[in-house]
């Protein structure tokens, strides 16, 4: 019903028929089978539109698929989209990280699909053109052809499922972790709890951009860097900041409970299917995304 009053809004402020109708006739089915079925950015200017996990991207910028420092992943998925200060971000970082020995760059992992939104697959995040994945495989080649891409696989950094960090972590990971924690564009970073564990004991310095290394399941085979909100960019919704402090008591809890896991409760409720989100669950802005030249 929601919907149905936001496109009659929509028709009577001059869109065209044609428009509302198409939009009218599958706004109720998956958001991700419309987003996913654009292959080209919206004729718009770059704004991300609502939450990280609950949104979409105007207006978006494609990073190049090969660049002095990187190079985009997968090509075949057509993720390599995000805006523009995104676009900035993954530039600045690969030419830091191509500073450290054994890395000539990065390679750039899913970021989100022309007009962001939800996924055909994969993330339940990505929609707003502020999420990138980072793989943490050292480049040693930046001319991959487009074939190499797609069967070439990141590693994985993680020991007894994820309590520790294994042989092929290395100081260069806690030095590019490092140097995107501290650029002020990001608002956190997601990598497996062992991980943050181990950056905590080798951290000796100034420890404050510990604060954005979050641990989360998974994240083993990349990072996942999340960008703010940029200023002025009314329609998007910033995640809460993480907790104050370095956060390294709360990643030492993580790996406990990995290592010992607490029992089941046999009084929890058993968990809800979640339901696939539509078009009147995203902001109304995102409908004009859809219809965009």
């Amino acid at each position: 019903m929601k919907l149905r009053k936001a496109l009659l809004t929509l028709a009577l402020a001059g869109c065209t028929a044609t428009t509302v109708a198409t939009v009218s006739a599958v706004a109720e089915g998956p958001a991700k089978a419309l987003f996913g079925s654009k292959s080209t950015p919206s004729a718009q200017r770059p704004t991300p539109l609502g939450g990280y996990a609950k949104g979409c991207q105007a207006g978006a910028d494609q990073l190049p698929e090969t660049g002095p420092t990187w190079q985009a992943m997968r090509l075949s998925r057509n993720r390599n989209w995000a805006q523009p200060d995104t676009v900035a971000f993954v530039k600045r970082l690969s030419a830091k990280a191509a500073r450290q020995p054994g890395w000539n760059g990065l390679y750039i992992g899913d970021m989100s699909q022309p007009r962001g939104g939800p996924m055909t697959s994969g993330h339940r995040s990505h929609q707003t053109g502020l999420d990138i994945d980072i793989w943490m495989l050292p480049p040693n080649r930046l001319d991959l052809t487009r074939s190499e891409r797609e069967n070439l696989s990141s590693i994985s950094m993680r020991r007894a499922n994820g309590a520790y960090v294994n042989s092929s972590w290395t100081r260069a990971h806690h030095e590019i972790l490092k140097a995107a924690a501290s650029d002020p564009a990001v608002a956190r970073i997601f990598v497996f709890p062992g991980a943050k564990v181990q950056m905590c004991k080798d951290e000796t310095g100034d420890r404050s951009w510990l604060n954005k290394i979050r641990p989360w399941w998974g994240h083993h085979y990349h990072f996942h860097v999340r960008l703010k909100c940029p200023k002025g960019a009314k329609g998007c919704v910033d995640q809460a900041p993480p907790p104050a402090g370095d956060g390294c008591a709360d990643a030492d809890k993580w790996v406990h409970d990995i290592l010992n896991p607490p029992p089941p409760d046999p009084n929890a409720p058993p968990p809800k299917p979640r339901r696939e989100l539509t078009l009147s669950d995203l902001p109304k802005q995102c409908a004009g995304v859809l219809s965009s030249d």
